[in-house]
């Protein structure tokens, strides 16, 4: 049969049968180089972080790079015996059915410079088309290693590498017995995101039953799931826990903290009311009392003056329009807010700051501290002298102060009060060094000239004398004392 060449050299290259060629060591590269690629996928079953732990060793059970390893390696590749190849076959084999790693050792860097005789290139420059990186191969891990992957963990490795941050199943442990048996371990590691994290998974696979019994004989899981339900919001389950444990005042409370949830007035009105009746302790009884009338009373309040504001009639309205609603403010703001716009109502209405004060107990110290900043800040100067002016059994008039008159000064100037208010209350003061210090702040300068005068100082005096302007009244003032012949000094 005639062919051409060019029939002839498509028949070779396309008949499943090969022409005879010099080229055979080349087919044996080319394999350990899809061997190489294979070895080097192995790295991808392989944390990387664990890799610093393991010595490689070769297939004879050597360390990799070690002297004996490389002549061993370098002797049997020296010839290429139809043994070798046979063996270099075997090996290939395996690796095709491997994965690839990483690893720091590279076959090249082991024969480099090395060309065997008779071959047309070296082994190093057969490779040197493959990636930069390239590895040498190891042996894997013991199975040990890989229980991971498997979820082979007992109760107390799972709690361990839970502590350690490690990512694992909690699903294969189904049996009430090894589900008790896990959180046990976890209460024992004594750490509250692993037994936090165990308690989440028994919320989830157990029902509501089986779990409160079990938590009821383990006081400690108890309490971290009672956070961790406060914590997340969820009342339902809260509610249950305690109607199991009989817990009958913390109950109460869960069931009224649910009020923070509505915002209608009205509405939270009522659910304040079905609180009243609920098993709360004596004192607690009083609040929820108390929180039901107060927020009775900002309804009606907060109705009546949104009517007064509209209509534009009421003069402190029309000066100082309200910047927010009252409703559901505490306490102490409904009574500023009732002594800022509602101070000369008689007692008998819900608005008087006097009926608020009755109606809630409210402290003197509390009530006059509150006044006087309500007033203070509307400049109604009268209504502060009448705060702290009372009257004794024949009728005489004092000024008293539940607070404290260096209280009141600080008020009153915070409040751009005129300077001869502020003298008035700093000479309340009993305290003589406090007041001294007072005066000398707010630049009450007759203050300080009378007491230095009382305690007889002149060398204060006179150090006074240079703080005030020069020609002043205050200076004549000064110099009159001091040239005075029926003062005693004391220096």
């Amino acid at each position: 049969m005639n062919r051409t060449k060019g029939d002839e050299e498509e028949y070779w290259n396309s008949s499943k049968f090969k022409a005879f060629t010099f080229d055979d060591e080349d087919d044996e590269l080319s394999q350990l180089k899809e061997s190489k690629r294979a070895v080097n996928s192995l790295r991808d079953f392989v944390d990387d972080d664990d890799d610093d732990d393991l010595e490689r060793v070769s297939w004879t059970g050597e360390p990799v790079g070690s002297i004996s390893w490389s002549i061993k390696e370098t002797a049997g590749n020296s010839g290429s015996t139809p043994e070798g190849r046979e063996q270099l076959k075997g090996r290939n084999s395996f690796y095709t059915q491997l994965p690839k790693p990483t690893s720091t050792y590279s076959l090249s860097s082991f024969f480099k410079g090395r060309t065997r005789p008779g071959s047309f290139q070296s082994l190093s420059d057969a490779l040197s088309d493959t990636p930069s990186k390239s590895y040498a191969p190891e042996l894997g891990r013991p199975k040990g290693e890989y229980r991971d992957y498997s979820n082979d963990w007992s109760p107390s490795d799972t709690v361990r590498r839970l502590r350690r941050g490690k990512v694992c199943s909690l699903e294969r442990f189904r049996s009430l017995q090894d589900k008790l048996q896990l959180l046990e371990e976890a209460v024992s590691m004594h750490d509250g995101n692993v037994i936090t994290a165990v308690l989440i998974f028994l919320k989830r696979t157990l029902s509501k039953e089986i779990l409160f019994r079990e938590l009821e004989v383990r006081q400690v899981a108890l309490r971290h799931l009672i956070h961790f339900l406060k914590e997340t919001g969820d009342q339902k389950l809260l509610l249950d826990l305690f109607r199991f444990l009989d817990r009958t005042e913390e109950l109460a409370l869960t069931h009224y903290r649910e009020h923070l949830n509505i915002q209608d007035p009205e509405k939270r009105k009522e659910f304040l009311k079905t609180c009243i009746g609920l098993p709360f302790s004596a004192e607690d009884s009083a609040h929820i009392q108390d929180h039901y009338t107060l927020l009775e009373r900002q309804i009606i309040i907060e109705a009546n003056d949104r009517h007064l504001e509209s209509a534009g009639q009421t003069e402190i309205f029309r000066k100082h329009p309200r910047k927010a609603s009252i409703l559901n403010m505490p306490l102490v703001t409904t009574l500023f807010y009732a002594c800022f716009y509602h101070y000369t109502e008689s007692e008998g209405t819900f608005s008087s700051p006097i009926n608020l004060k009755k109606t809630f107990k409210i402290p003197d110290k509390q009530y006059v501290l509150t006044a006087l900043a309500a007033r203070a800040k509307l400049r109604a100067w009268n209504d502060v002298d009448a705060l702290f002016t009372t009257k004794n059994w024949l009728g005489y008039t004092k000024k008293r102060a539940p607070i404290g008159f260096h209280r009141v000064v600080e008020i009153l100037h915070k409040n751009s009060a005129p300077v001869q208010i502020l003298q008035d209350y700093v000479n309340l003061v009993e305290d003589v060094d406090t007041k001294l210090n007072l005066a000398t702040k707010l630049k009450c300068h007759d203050v300080v000239i009378d007491t230095c005068r009382d305690l007889k100082d002149r060398q204060q005096l006179l150090a006074y004398r240079s703080k005030v302007d020069k020609g002043s009244v205050e200076e004549e003032k000064i110099d009159a004392i001091l040239n005075s012949s029926q003062i005693r000094w004391k220096n």
